[in-house]
């Protein structure tokens, strides 16, 4: 039996709590498994990314709140823990400016917009990460959010692409 085939067919708690580990948002869950079966992985993905897209304000924040800061050791065992882990990898061959910049530019976003600064850390290297806050920075409130949501919805994505070996 696939993965994609264990998601569609097992019992509706086991999926969302599968899913809390690619986006904590409590709607983004309800609305995938309230989706199932989905007939391929591929279309699973694009329905992760089109819910995180959709989601109000409020329940993104309560998905950032689950998001590590860029750069800090991720504790514990939890799918987010373990996915965090992996997604911010290249830090670990960070220089010790570039790792310095991003802990006062966390300082600096958090203080500016009242959350942590989400990027898709995959494929990203820590210069890159920390051009993007820079740039974000500059940011209104507006269009930081929609920077937020498409990034959220970009680790979404790949999160779940990951559950289902997509």
């Amino acid at each position: 039996m696939s993965r994609l085939d264990e998601f569609n067919t097992g019992p509706a708690d086991a999926a969302v709590e599968a899913l809390r580990g690619c986006n904590a948002a409590p709607r983004f869950a309800a609305e995938l498994v309230a989706g199932r079966p989905f007939p391929d992985a591929g279309t699973l993905v694009r329905r992760a990314g089109e819910v995180a897209r959709g989601l109000p304000w409020d329940e993104v924040a309560l998905a950032l709140a689950a998001h590590p800061r860029i750069g800090d050791r991720v504790e514990g065992s939890s799918a987010e823990a373990e996915a965090s882990r992996r997604e911010q990898g290249s830090m670990g061959g960070a220089d010790d400016d570039t790792r310095a910049a991003i802990v006062e530019g966390n300082r600096t976003y958090e203080e500016r917009f009242g959350h942590v600064y989400l990027i898709r850390a995959a494929g990203r290297s820590p210069e890159e990460m920390l051009a993007e806050l820079r740039r974000r920075l500059a940011n209104d409130e507006d269009a930081e959010r929609a920077e937020v949501v498409e990034q959220l919805a970009q680790i979404t994505e790949l999160r779940v692409g990951g559950l289902v070996g997509a």
